[in-house]
């Protein structure tokens, strides 16, 4: 079960009106002007202030493909005509009378275009608290999608995050943060980021995609795919479109291999010697006797010693080799 470290936030960003700050239990101050100075320190971590967005430095690990996109603009006009109803969290930063964000990057985003002040819990947290409640609240607004979990999983594995906390910040097992690492192992990053988000698109399915690296190029044929559809085609689609055009592109390889491959074999001259034809089954060494007559005479009354000295050689080197 996941700790919940935060006070829960309302679901949207359009309910009534912003949660209340929490109340504060009475504390009996010390007497020392260092005591009392920590006392009301802790009391004031707990309130909603009314903060400069300039003040707020972007922290931590992005935990969406997609920060600057359409919606921001569709945020930023509700909170224009009803205001901010959902305060974001930040916490005291290194530099005085600065923040950092723990969650909220899109209302700050929002925001920041709209202008004046942002609605802030401040809360001082470390470095593990403040991932579990950006991933825990990040959860509960906007449930992301697969891909986009398996990022964040893989950020927080490479920025040294234990087990525990990256489970804890996604509500996640150990099995589930292992199923969506092996996925996004396997995929190339750019290629995430151009298809983006795709809502919908579960384990299986981009699980089948990255089964497809081997045998074709992602990221050209992503490239080549998107490059035909328009702007605004949803994320799911995009990935829909990629996966077709990598499975096709994938039979077609495999259909080539199938069939095999004829070269046709010249001399200095350019004049055709044979031809040398390989496939999944065999390699065949063809000489037409009306082209080379001789030559076909002279293979041929040699063609086993030939066939083994050639075999011997491959042993020998084989042998230098390892």
């Amino acid at each position: 079960m996941a700790r919940n470290i935060f006070n829960q936030p309302p679901k949207d960003e359009r309910d009534s009106a912003a949660p209340s700050p929490a109340p504060v239990k009475s504390t009996k101050l010390p007497g020392s002007v260092g005591g009392l100075r920590d006392s009301l320190r802790e009391i004031t971590a707990n309130s909603i202030r009314d903060i400069e967005p300039d003040r707020i430095d972007m922290d931590g690990l992005r935990d969406r493909l997609i920060l600057e996109d359409s919606s921001i603009e569709d945020l930023a006009e509700s909170i224009r005509k009803h205001g901010q109803q959902v305060p974001i969290m930040v916490r005291p930063s290194d530099q005085p009378d600065r923040y950092r964000i723990i969650y909220g990057r899109r209302r700050l985003a929002a925001i920041r275009r709209v202008g004046g002040t942002v609605k802030a819990i401040v809360r001082t947290l470390d470095d593990d608290a403040s991932l579990i409640a950006q991933g825990q609240e990040n959860n509960l607004r906007l449930d992301p999608s697969f891909i986009e979990k398996s990022l964040f999983i893989k950020e927080m594995q490479e920025a040294g995050y234990k087990p525990g906390v990256i489970q804890d910040a996604l509500g996640l097992t150990r099995q589930g943060v292992s199923n969506h690492r092996v996925v996004i192992e396997q995929l190339p990053d750019e290629l995430v980021r151009l298809i983006g988000p795709a809502h919908g698109v579960g384990r299986r399915q981009w699980g089948d995609l990255a089964a497809l690296s081997e045998k074709v190029p992602l990221v050209d044929i992503a490239r080549e795919t998107l490059a035909s559809l328009p702007d605004t085609t949803p994320s799911s689609d995009k990935f829909q479109a990629v996966y077709v055009a990598c499975s096709s592109k994938a039979r077609g390889a495999a259909n080539q291999s199938a069939r095999g491959q004829t070269t046709v074999v010249k001399d200095k001259s350019g004049s055709p010697v044979g031809t040398l034809s390989v496939d999944g089954k065999s390699i065949v060494i063809k000489i037409t006797r009306k082209d080379n007559p001789e030559f076909g005479q002279w293979l041929e009354e040699r063609a086993e010693t030939t066939l083994r000295q050639l075999f011997e050689q491959w042993q020998n080197e084989r042998g230098s080799g390892s």
